[in-house]
C-alpha cells in the first residue's frame, strides 16, 4: 500500500511521467475502441429503430455506459416489457461487473474516493483485463494510466451512439458484414492472454460449457451470468489453499 501511494504522489509530481502513463493508457485503449465501434454504431441504430430520439441515444450511452445491458435494455423496450423485468434482466446481463469491481478494488484502492467511483463507473471488460495484466506485470496501477486507457472507449463509444442514431439504418444486416464478430475476437484474445494463470483451461472450460448449455436451454442474457458462476465454482474447487501453495 505505502508503494503504490508513493508511485501515485511521484506521478502527481512529475506532470511529464503523468503524460506518459495517460499515452501508455491511451494506446491499449485504442484497439478496444476500434473492435466495439460496430455495437455502439449498432446500439445507436437499434435505440432509434425503437423509438429512442438520437438526443436520448447518446444519453443512454453516456450515463450507462453499458454495452450489453444498454441492447438488452433497448430491446426490452421495445417490447413493452414491465420495468422490472428490464432492471433484473440488465442486472443478470452486468452481474459479472461485480466481480470486476472486486477484483479491481485491490489494484486502485490507492485511489482518492472520486477517483475510484469514476473508475468503477467506467469500469469494462477490456478494462478489467488491462488493468490485471499491468498490474501484474509489476507496472503501477495510476489513476491517469486507467483514465487514458478509458478516454478513447468511452468517448467514441458516445459518438458511435449518435453516428449510428444518424446513419445506422444504411447498415441493413451487420451480421452478413461479419463486423459482429469483431467484439466476440476481441474478448476471446483477452481470455487467452491470462492462459499462463494456474488452472487456466479447466476454469475457461467449464464456464464456457456451462454458458453454452444455459444459452441453448436458458437463452440469453442469463448464459452470461451462469457461465460465470460456473467459472467461479470451478476456481473454488481447483484453487490450492496458501499453505499448500507454499510447501509445493
Amino acid at each position: 500500500m505505502d508503494e503504490q501511494i508513493y508511485q501515485r504522489q511521484s506521478v502527481l509530481a512529475d506532470p511529464g511521467r503523468a503524460r506518459t502513463q495517460f499515452w501508455e493508457g491511451f494506446a491499449k485503449g485504442l484497439p478496444i475502441m476500434i473492435a466495439s465501434a460496430p455495437f455502439g454504431l449498432l446500439f445507436g441504430a437499434l435505440a432509434v429503430d425503437n423509438g429512442f430520439t438520437v438526443f436520448q441515444a447518446v444519453l443512454m450511452s453516456a450515463a450507462i455506459f453499458g454495452g450489453a445491458s444498454q441492447m438488452v435494455g433497448i430491446e426490452l423496450f421495445g417490447h413493452n416489457v414491465p420495468a422490472w423485468l428490464i432492471v433484473f434482466s440488465i442486472f443478470a446481463v452486468n452481474f459479472r461487473h461485480v466481480l470486476y469491481s472486486a477484483a479491481v478494488g485491490r489494484r486502485i484502492c490507492h485511489f482518492k474516493p472520486l477517483q475510484s467511483a469514476l473508475s468503477y463507473f467506467l469500469l469494462t471488460d477490456p478494462q478489467y483485463a488491462e488493468t490485471e495484466k499491468r498490474a501484474e506485470s509489476g507496472k503501477p496501477v495510476t489513476f491517469i494510466w486507467y483514465l487514458g486507457v478509458a478516454t478513447p472507449i468511452y468517448v467514441m463509444w458516445v459518438t458511435e451512439a449518435w453516428i449510428g442514431g444518424l446513419f445506422g439504418n444504411l447498415i441493413s444486416d451487420p451480421h452478413a458484414l461479419g463486423i459482429d464478430m469483431l467484439l466476440p475476437i476481441y474478448f476471446l484474445g483477452l481470455v487467452m492472454g491470462f492462459r499462463k494463470r494456474d488452472n487456466w483451461a479447466a476454469i475457461v472450460t467449464a464456464s464456457a460449457v456451462v454458458s453454452i448449455i444455459a444459452y441453448k436451454t436458458i437463452g440469453s442474457p442469463w448464459h452470461v451470468s451462469i457461465g460465470a458462476l460456473a467459472g467461479i465454482l470451478m476456481a473454488v474447487i481447483v484453487a490450492k489453499p496458501e499453505k499448500a501453495k507454499e510447501r509445493s
